[in-house]
């Protein structure tokens, strides 16, 4: 299978970055130095290759280095399954993000169809035990993957349910002002629902009969009360119109794909990921990471780019090691950060290790050799 990876990599003006230019040849990047250096920063940017707003979810003012305000710009070429594409994004100070492929405008969604991006941080390890809304985002992130254009039902899911909370802030009770926002919030809750449960088959079915240091999950999305057995959108329209009274008094919209929770069983101990120990929860986080991109790579005939920040640093050496071979198993390219170079001493000749430092407020990449393994 062919892989399509990031060949080249410069970025100007971004984050802690004034300029960096990266050459890669497709193996695994790892990028180690000091907490602080820009590791993620690189991520980040890599990240902003897919649609979307990154992997840190930040506006387009936020990835401008300070203190200049210059804007920013990052220019990529992405090596595809028939030819290298090249890729510039970059924002003005006060203005949205913009896209140019292969020299020519164009929206965030044609980044899909160049490479799918899937990535594990730091902030997701507490997924388990905080609330519901970080895990229907990772949920829905590892759904766009297969999927593109699930943001956009998502979006238009939000931006109708908006409306309508509105009204029932003001309580409005005239049925006319919600039957055309109740249709729109059904034909997208449709499609957000169908492509979740889709995805959750995917990634199960990925996780079945693999060989892997990694734990399985059983994986299940779970509903609302009032929200159960209305995956179709005339269902969904209907019972939005009969909940309106219960909504009127909340406020709010007490019924939809908004309330989803997605809940996993650590599948060998039949132990709900909640009760899980800390090392437990990673290793599932990073064992649906792999299912991911081992369903992606199934589904498009590609392995998509992964990115895995700080992700060696929670590992022992064993399961640091074995997380490495599925890694190289994929075939695809994975950027990975950490502290030191003998985080990566598995990897070894394959991958590409790069130091990422800080001088006199410039920041600095240089390639290392490979560190041998022991």
């Amino acid at each position: 299978m062919t892989a399509t990876f990031v060949q080249s990599l410069a970025l100007s003006h971004f984050r802690s970055h004034k300029q960096v230019s990266l050459a890669l040849d497709g193996r695994p990047v790892a990028l180690f130095g000091a907490n602080g250096a820009g590791k993620t920063n690189i991520l980040e940017a890599v990240s902003l290759l897919s649609p979307g707003r990154g992997l840190r979810r930040a506006s387009a003012d936020e990835m401008g280095r300070k203190p200049e305000g210059l804007g920013w710009k990052i220019r990529a070429d992405i090596s595809g399954a028939t030819r290298v594409h090249e890729v510039e994004t970059s924002a003005e100070p006060g203005r949205s993000r913009g896209l140019k492929l292969d020299g020519k405008p164009e929206t965030q969604l044609a980044l899909a169809n160049l490479s799918r991006i899937i990535w594990l941080v730091p902030a997701q390890d507490r997924l388990w035990i905080e609330g519901a809304e970080g895990r229907r985002r990772f949920l829905d992130r590892m759904v766009m993957s297969f999927f593109p254009d699930h943001g956009e039902a998502v979006l238009t899911y939000e931006k109708a349910m908006r409306e309508r909370n509105r009204l029932l802030k003001d309580q409005i009770r005239d049925a006319r002002w919600y039957q055309a926002i109740e249709i729109q919030m059904a034909g997208a809750a449709e499609r957000i629902w169908t492509r979740r449960t889709d995805a959750l088959a995917r990634l199960t079915a990925s996780q079945d009969g693999a060989e892997t240091s990694f734990p399985t999950a059983d994986l299940n999305l779970v509903e609302a009360e009032g929200s159960q057995g209305l995956q179709l959108a005339n269902d969904f329209a209907q019972a939005l119109a009969a909940s309106r009274a219960a909504d009127l008094a909340a406020g709010r919209s007490l019924i939809g794909p908004h309330r989803s929770d997605l809940t996993a069983i650590y599948a060998a101990k039949e132990t709900d990921a909640r009760q899980c120990s800390t090392g437990e929860q990673k290793a599932l986080l990073i064992s649906l990471i792999l299912a991911n991109a081992r369903a992606l790579k199934a589904d498009i005939g590609m392995a998509p780019l992964v990115l895995l920040d700080e992700v060696a640093a929670h590992l022992d050496t064993a399961r640091r090691a074995a997380l490495f071979d599925e890694i190289c198993a994929l075939g695809g390219q994975a950027w990975m950060t950490g502290t030191g170079p003998e985080l990566f001493a598995e990897l070894g000749l394959r991958a590409q290790h790069f130091e990422v430092s800080e001088e006199n407020r410039m920041s600095l990449v240089t390639e290392h050799k490979a560190p041998h393994a022991d």
